[in-house]
Parts: structure tokens; sequence; C-alpha cells
């Protein structure tokens, strides 16, 4: 071989490599990107609300919480018991909702699917409105919507398997419609017996979403379920992009789709039902963050899961820190989610008609 063949070897490797490192790098800075922002909204949503707290406030509750100095009285009562975990709420819902739309929309092979298409946003509610109409504290409507929400989507995904010899897909879309279109039903129900002076006001505002009644405990009670739920999304990563191929391609690659379809399944619902034990029905934040995000770095899961995460969370923050600035009364969250996310639906589906 001839050094001018060589030199054009290595020439043609180095390409490739700078090719492959500018490939990983623009995603990489996205996230870093995200992050900052992130970080930037939490500490300016810390300053904004009807009790306003300086900068320097804010720093000077953080050296007192590290270094356990007495507290500050109001200032600290307002940021440490009422505005942070409500900031962490919005963040670890939005980032929960836009990872299970993101896995379920490469699950389903649909970038127009959401979290709640197998019904477990409608079973979740279901059981909080049982929890409102029997009375319980707000720890047993929040068990009940979150045992409500997985019940559902198991007994979707028992009507899948017991069908399993047809389309599987397409099963468990109709099935999750049938399902969620009874416990619908079972919802509206429960509505017309409740007592409309107490019962029924709490549960239309509960399922409108809201984050106003958040406190620390509910960040730790759904923080470790949305943990467990996204682990096997992380280690599953590359299979969740095979998956997406569709199940003879899948298969002929050596992969067990029935298994880790309802894998993924079972850790979306999770995440899903989680989140919607804590917030209440909080719609399209997993339909159209995890579309953006595959718009910015593509339909890889490994770049995808991240970046949605991160766009949940800032978006669903924005959104609450609205919720409770923008007028003398608290807006629920489903309402300003859907004046966002039903003109962008329209959007894809008049604009977006490449396909998946």
């Amino acid at each position: 071989m001839t050094t001018g063949s060589m030199d054009s070897d290595d020439a043609d490797e180095t390409g490739l490599a700078t090719a492959r490192m500018g490939r990983r790098g623009a995603p990489l800075t996205l996230i870093a990107a995200l992050t900052l922002l992130l970080a930037a909204m939490m500490i300016g949503a810390m300053q904004l609300g009807r009790y306003p707290i300086a900068l320097a406030d804010i720093g000077g509750a953080m050296l007192r919480l590290f270094t356990g100095g007495a507290a500050a009285g109001q200032i600290d009562t307002v940021l440490w018991q009422i505005r942070l975990p409500r900031i962490l709420a919005a963040v670890l819902v939005g980032a929960a909702l836009s990872a299970a739309g993101a896995a379920y929309q490469g699950l389903f092979r649909n970038p127009l699917v959401s979290p709640d298409i197998l019904g477990v946003s409608t079973g979740a509610g279901l059981g909080a409105v049982i929890g409102i109409f029997l009375s319980l504290p707000v720890l047993g409507i929040q068990l009940f919507a979150f045992l409500a929400g997985l019940a559902t989507v198991a007994l979707v995904s028992a009507i899948g398997l017991l069908v399993r010899d047809r389309e599987p897909i397409l099963v468990l879309v109709l099935a999750g419609v049938v399902v969620g279109s009874l416990a619908g039903a079972a919802i509206s129900l429960l509505k017309i017996l409740a007592d409309p002076y107490e019962q029924l006001p709490a549960i239309t505002f509960w399922l409108l979403g809201s984050l106003s009644s958040i406190r620390n405990g509910d960040v730790l009670s759904a923080l470790p379920m949305i943990l467990l739920g996204l682990v096997p999304m992380i280690l599953l990563r590359w299979r969740i992009n095979l998956l997406s191929l569709g199940d003879e391609e899948a298969s002929a690659l050596g992969l067990e789709t029935h298994r880790l379809r309802y894998l993924i399944i079972a850790a979306a619902t999770l995440m899903t039902a989680s989140a919607v034990a804590i917030a209440g029905v909080v719609g399209w934040v997993g339909l159209i963050l995890p579309h953006l995000a595959r718009m910015l770095v593509g339909p890889n899961f490994e770049r995808l899961l991240p970046t949605a995460m991160l766009m949940g969370a800032c978006y669903l923050l924005l959104v609450d820190t609205l919720a409770r600035t923008m007028a003398s009364i608290e807006i629920p969250l489903g309402i300003l989610t859907a004046l966002v996310g039903a003109p962008f639906f329209l959007w894809l589906l008049v604009a977006r008609r490449d396909g998946w």
C-alpha cells in the first residue's frame, strides 16, 4: 500500500470519527443546556408567587439549611414547606410523563401516542374519585389512584395476552379504549352520586390536575416508584430501539418482543400512575414533549429519553408557575396544558404527514 493511500484511509477514518463525535456532541450539548435551563427555572420559580422571595433571601435560606442555622420565619416556611415541594413535584411529574410518553411512542411505533393510551390516567382518576367519594384522607386518595391506574393497565394487558395470536398492538389499543371508556363512565356515575357541595368540587378539581396541595411527603412517596419505572427503560434502551422496528424485525434479531413489550408497559405505567396519583390528570405532556424531543435528537431512545425528561420537567414547571401566578385564583394544570397541546396536536396532524 502506498503512502498516499494510507493517508487517504487515515483521513477517511478521521472523518468518520469526527462525524460520530459530532452526532454525539450535539445531543450532549442540548442535554447540558436543558439541565442548566431547568436549574435556572427552578431558582426563578422559587422567587415567584403571592409572597415574593428575593434571590438573596433564597441564598440565605440555603445557607441556613446546610449550616444548621435558625430558620428565618416566614421565608423558610414558604420556601421549604410550600414552594420547593411543588417545584420538585412539577419537575418529577413532567419528567415521568415525558419518559412514559417516549416509551409508549416507541413501543407502539406512533409519535401521536400518549401515556394514557392504555387507560392508566382514566383508571387512576377513577381510583381518586372513589377515594374522594369515600371521604378518605389525601394519602388514601393517592393510594387508590395509584393502585387503580396499575389495575387498569393490568386488565388491558391481560386482554392482550388472551388474544395474543392477533395483532398485539392493535389489541392493546382497542382494549385500552374500552377499559378507559368503562372507567370514564364510572367516574361520571360517581360525580352524579357525590355531594354537590363538598365532594363534587374536589373531584372536578382533581380531574383537571393540580399541584396546589403538594407537600414533601407526596414527593418522597412518588419518587421511588418513578425511579423504579425508569430503571428498565435505561437498562433496555437499545432493545426499545429494536422494538420500534416492528415485531418481525425485532424477533429476527433475537428479541423476545412479547416479554419486552409488557415489561416496558409495566415500567411506563408505574411512572404514569405515580405521577397521576400526586398531580391529578395532567394531559398532553406525555404526547407533545417526547415528540418535540424526537424532532431535536432523533428516535434513538438513548438520546431521546433524557432529552424528553428534561423538556417535560421544564415545560410542566413553567406551566405550574403560570398556574399559580397568572391569576388571583389557582388555574388547573389540565386547562393550561390543553391550551398548548391541542393546537400542537392539530399542527402534527396537518404538517407532519410523513409518518413515523
